[in-house]
């Protein structure tokens, strides 16, 4: 979605690698128009890219970017998945948790990444709901603890995960997993 906690560097890194940004159709638009490559989807829609699959999802948010008196809409929010080297991966976005989920685990997920954060998006109760929708072999929680009002234990949600037998890796800043 266009929100700047995960925009903010966007056009910056596109253009330093020569990347292409791939989004939902208005936010790749947008960085197009500044001039990043950019490819656009949309919910439901998949491409195969050199390195492998991508597939939006839905994901139940709100999607602008300079959101203060003249907010630019940017299309609807997504999650993501990516097939690569064997491998899939879900990126839930910022969402609640919704039934569809069970149609995405049919995916067959090796890591997902949930929000837990809760007041913007699901808390580690829906997050563990999400968990059994989705069954991943692995699941790492985020967009937690950036501020106040989202801060949350993520050991904690990683324990209550557990008895549902659910696999959760807490992962520090800059920390990386493995799959």
């Amino acid at each position: 979605h266009g929100h700047e906690d995960h925009t903010g560097d966007v056009l910056k890194i596109a253009k330093r690698c020569d990347a292409t940004v791939v989004a939902n159709y208005e936010i790749a638009e947008y960085f197009a128009a500044q001039g990043a490559k950019a490819h656009g989807m949309n919910p439901g829609g998949g491409h195969n890219f050199p390195f492998g699959r991508v597939k939006l999802t839905i994901a139940h948010h709100t999607s602008s970017v300079e959101a203060g008196l003249k907010p630019i809409y940017l299309g609807v929010p997504c999650g993501i998945l990516v097939q690569a080297d064997g491998k899939t991966l879900y990126h839930a976005g910022d969402t609640a948790v919704f039934m569809d989920m069970q149609l995405i685990g049919r995916a067959g997920i090796d890591i997902a990444l949930l929000p837990i954060g809760d007041n913007y998006t699901m808390g580690p109760e829906d997050a563990v709901t999400a968990l059994d929708f989705l069954r991943p072999k692995v699941a790492v929680p985020m967009h937690y603890n950036t501020w106040p009002v989202i801060a949350q234990d993520a050991n904690a949600f990683a324990a209550r995960a557990a008895p549902a037998g659910h696999t959760v890796k807490v992962l520090a800043p800059g920390a990386t997993l493995e799959v």
